[in-house]
């Protein structure tokens, strides 16, 4: 098979990417199901936005580097609301500096609807504005 064949076709983006860039953003949403509450009035561990951050870093380096990276570390986490279950939660992901092989990354986690269980069991709520629960700022390494 020729070297031709295995690149992309002219017009096409396959295994194109922009070159990283601050200010890049990568979100994602998220129902958090009844079985995740751990504690009264069925509240979430914090760290359930700790592993959404997780997500959100992979999808960023990907688009910005093409690898899906280690998130070495954190350097500072606020806790800032509770998580409960039945609420729907966004984490965005923005790149705010961009060295030779790490990046450092702002992580915020937002509820954005919120089950309202006193109008009935189904009945919920959209926030607006949303919940700021946790943000966070952390470095992922790109091999």
């Amino acid at each position: 098979m020729s070297a031709e064949a295995d690149s992309p076709q002219p017009g096409s983006t396959v295994g194109l990417r922009p070159p990283a860039a601050i200010g890049m953003s990568v979100t994602h949403r998220r129902y958090v199901p009844y079985s995740h509450a751990h504690y009264g009035g069925n509240l979430v561990e914090g760290a359930y936005a700790l592993g959404l951050f997780g997500d959100v870093a992979t999808e960023l380096a990907i688009r910005t580097d093409g690898d899906e990276s280690l998130l070495a570390g954190y350097d500072s986490i606020e806790m800032l609301a509770p998580l409960q279950a039945g609420d729907i939660v966004e984490a965005s992901a923005t790149l705010t500096r961009v060295g030779r092989r790490s990046r450092a990354v702002a992580f915020e986690a937002r509820v954005v609807c919120r089950s309202a269980p006193e109008r009935g069991p189904s009945a919920a709520d959209v926030l607006d504005p949303p919940i700021v629960i946790t943000r966070a700022t952390g470095t992922v390494v790109i091999p």
